[in-house]
């Protein structure tokens, strides 16, 4: 599945605040909490099951983009959170440098697939510099999600 297709503006954190990794999946859990999104009791079960998987390995891929990702039992559907950070985030990523766009991604335990394919179509989106010099200079959540709409139909 596309980014696009399973964002909206209310899904974008165009500013965050966190500067750590940790505080950075807290931020956007929260985001989608508030956005009636998710369950305020889902929130320790989600954040557990991230921090397992970052656990392993950092989910940072480098060059300034981190892909957070997780089975969760109660979700029906796929969701995604887009959060940006100007100033950047220590996300203990491959590279090591700060973490700019941070793409939150939940699955539903049985959707082993389409965690895969969407996994790898945000991977070879955010793989592209002009994709992530593009998105720093872009303004609001609107604005985000059609160049986010409009770098993927070019891509395709």
């Amino acid at each position: 599945m596309k980014l696009g297709t399973l964002l909206s503006a209310q899904r974008i954190v165009p500013e965050m605040k966190a500067t750590t990794h940790w505080d950075a999946l807290a931020e956007l859990v929260d985001h989608l909490i508030r956005a009636g999104e998710i369950a305020a009791d889902e929130k320790e079960e989600i954040l557990a099951a991230l921090h397992e998987r970052e656990d392993q390995v950092s989910t940072g891929i480098g060059s300034g983009v981190a892909i957070p990702h997780a089975y969760c039992r109660n979700l029906r559907d796929t969701m995604v959170v887009f959060g940006r950070s100007p100033g950047g985030i220590e996300f203990e990523a491959l590279d090591n440098a700060p973490v700019h766009f941070v793409i939150l991604l939940l699955v539903p335990e049985d959707q082993g697939s389409t965690h895969l394919q969407t996994l790898a179509s945000i991977a070879g989106l955010f793989s592209r510099s002009e994709v992530r010099k593009g998105l720093a200079g872009i303004e609001g959540a609107e604005q985000l999600l059609e160049a986010i709409r409009q770098f993927e139909s070019k891509a395709a």
